[in-house]
Order: structure tokens, then sequence, then C-alpha cells
């Protein structure tokens, strides 16, 4: 009978099991899928040390109209879903104004200040150095208005959490980046994030280590999760306590035992490309959401956000855009995938990611609702939940607001 099982095997179910193993608890992963292979394989790869403030919606009704017809390509609507989400928007929205910024802010920046050297010690201990840079990543603008609008910002970024950057001209872009053909306006240099050539790949090393230190990972359902005396079993596995960390899929199983957690689900893509493989640094395309980013499969365009419950589309909009906006930067070669990939994240209205013990059911916990963060954030809250369950609640105070 393990101590704890861990539901779910991405970057934030893996570090989970390796913060509790390293407190000494016997843990077992248990997922459909092998680890980091399903929304955790899909992101830019990048650890955000600059994201100090999370993503907030625009209070603009203005702003937001732009964004739904199609602004900059941040957000793709697919209608037909709006009202199944529409609650969980208009919450998100209300928590993004001013006054809870002011809030969420201070916490969320203390998580992120403590990602890079989470990462660090689990890179080192997990032999993964060589799928790591450590030389930040550009934000690209095409015009000279929006490049002095996201100077200001980053300024007052800089003012308030001491946010590093540099400013850079088109003409400089292009001689540090020599598969660019075009010089932009110009771009920020944020100095402080780490990049992973392979983010589903560096999870499978954290699963490796798990498993090295005497952890184990089943490949089996999650639904199976019963009550059984003082206990829990779930896929056959007797456990004294589950830790929910499906991302996702995390509501769906929780709705059974009567949690219930509005989530915004913004569905991501990327593909890969067999041209410009050899940028020293992903590039933010700023004017069109999407990330350039090398990667060993190939340079990987992944979007910006469709809000959508549905399946994925075949052609996505939002990737069509990004990939014509970086055929115009790059020789950006053919596509190395048949069909694109695509994941949702996990987005509570709270912006938080939800850490907590479950008030109703004595040795459940609810670790998820990351959104753009999870592979970020996936072994800051882990560190926290294991100290929790520990005994130091103080360790996840303020990370329960995606609680219902």
């Amino acid at each position: 009978m393990a101590d704890i099982v861990v539901l779910g095997a991405g970057m934030v179910g893996i570090t989970t099991a390796l913060a509790l193993q390293e407190r000494g608890h016997a843990c077992v992963v248990i997922d459909r899928a092998p680890p980091g292979s399903e929304t955790s394989y899909g992101n830019a790869g990048i650890i955000q040390a600059e994201a100090v403030e999370p993503y907030a919606l625009p209070t603009s009704p203005l702003v937001l109209l732009q964004m739904a017809l199609g602004a900059r390509n941040a957000v793709d609507l697919h209608w037909p879903s709006l009202p199944g989400q529409f609650p969980a928007l208009l919450a998100y929205w209300r928590a993004s104004g001013a006054r809870s910024l002011r809030e969420i802010i201070p916490l969320w920046r203390q998580l992120i200040g403590e990602a890079v050297p989470r990462h660090a010690a689990l890179i080192t201990a997990s032999g993964a150095e060589s799928l790591i840079r450590r030389e930040g990543y550009w934000e690209v603008h095409d015009t000279q208005k929006g490049l002095a609008a996201a100077v200001q910002a980053a300024e007052r970024r800089k003012a308030e959490h001491g946010v590093e950057f540099a400013v850079v001209d088109g003409a400089t872009l292009a001689s540090a980046e020599p598969a660019i053909r075009r010089a932009p306006a110009g771009a920020l240099h944020w100095i402080a994030p780490w990049t992973c050539l392979s983010p589903g790949a560096l999870v499978a090393a954290y699963a490796r280590l798990f498993a090295a230190r005497g952890g184990r990972i089943l490949t089996a359902d999650a639904r199976t999760l019963a009550r059984t005396g003082a206990g829990w079993q779930v896929a056959g596995e007797q456990a004294e306590q589950i830790v929910v960390a499906l991302g996702p899929w995390s509501p769906e199983l929780l709705r059974p035992l009567g949690y219930r957690m509005p989530m915004v689900r913004k569905r991501g893509y990327h593909r890969h490309y067999s041209g410009a493989t050899h940028l020293r640094r992903p590039l933010l395309l700023a004017d069109h959401s999407v990330v350039l980013a090398p990667m060993r499969d190939g340079l990987r365009i992944a979007t910006g956000a469709q809000i959508s419950t549905a399946g994925p589309s075949a052609r996505p909009r939002q990737l069509r855009r990004g990939e014509a906006a970086a055929r115009s930067l790059l020789d950006l070669g053919a596509p190395v995938e048949a069909t694109p990939w695509s994941g949702t994240r996990p987005c509570l209205p709270g912006m938080l990611p939800l850490v907590c013990r479950a008030p109703r059911h004595p040795g459940l916990w609810l670790h998820f609702g990351h959104g753009h963060q999870g592979f970020t954030l996936g072994p800051v809250t882990s560190a926290r939940l294991a100290r929790a369950v520990d005994g130091d609640a103080a360790a996840i105070d303020g990370l329960d607001r995606g609680l219902d």
C-alpha cells in the first residue's frame, strides 16, 4: 500500500511525486499516458522567471471585443463553446480588475521567484542539462509604437519587481539571430528565463529520477478512483492519500465527489517546422501572439489561446496566422508533423493554481489549475503541497481560491 497516489504524470504530477518522495513518502503516479506526453508536452518550453504577473484579461469592453474579433491573433473564439464557458470567463474577467490583482500578484510573484531554483535542482539531479538554455528569449515587435509600449510596461515591471531586460533595435536583433531575414522594429531581451529544447523530454527525465529513487509509475485510468474505508483505491492501488494533478481533466474526476471547479479551457496548438532551427533564443512575436521556439524536433510554433470546449481544429486559424508571420521573418521550411498538436491549458478564474486539501474528503488533495504556467510552476507548488501534507499549512496559504 502506497502512502500517496498522485493522479497525473505531467509536470505538476511528476514533480508532486518527487517532492513527496524527498520528504519520505512512498508514492505511486497513475496516468493513462506516459509522463510528459500530454499538456506538458505542448508548451513553448520557457521557464518564465520574468512572468511576475499572471495572465489577466483586459478589463476594457472595447479591447475585449477587439480580441474576440482576432486582434493580434491572441484569442480564437469557438462561439458554440461560449455559453458553457461564460460563467468561468466572467469570473476570470472580474478577477482581472486592479483590486483583485493587487491581492493575487504578491503570492504569484513569490511562486515565480521560486521556479528557476526548483527546476535547477531537478535538472541537475535528473541529468537533463543538455535540454536547457539559460539565455532568455526575445519579445519581438514589428512597430516602433508597439516596441515603445512594451518598453514602458517592462520598465514598470523592473521598478516594481526587479525583472531585468534589455532593449535592442531590429539590426542588433538580426545580427544576434542570423536566421532572421528582415529586421523588425526591435525587441526586448528577457534575461532571466530558462528555455528547454523538449518540454516533454524534461518531464520524462524528472519521471526517470522519481523511478530511480524507488517510485512507481503506472499506466491506468484515474477515473476508477473510489473511497474505501479510511483510504482510497484507484486502478487496483490502495493509498492513504490521493493527489489530483490531472490538469484540465481534474474537474471531471472530482465532479462525482461533489466538487464544482469552474475552469476556462484555453486550447493551444503547436507544430514543428524543418527550416530555421538554429535560433539562439526563442522569439515571441508579440504582434502575432506566437512563440517560435527551437526544439529537438524542429522549430516549434506555439499559439495563443483558443477558447473552446470542442475537439481540436484540423486547421487552427491562430497557427495559420502564426505560420504566415513566421515565414515573413524566417526560412521556416516544411511542417514536420502531418497535423498540428493540440492541448488544453487548465485556467482557473482566480488565476492562481489550486493547491489545497479537499474540505469534504479526508486524504484528498487538489493540485491543478496552473493555466499557462504549469511547466514553470509545477516544481514550486509541488514543494509547497508536500510541506502541507506534512503539516505546514502556511506553505499553501492563498492557494485555495479556485475551490467551490
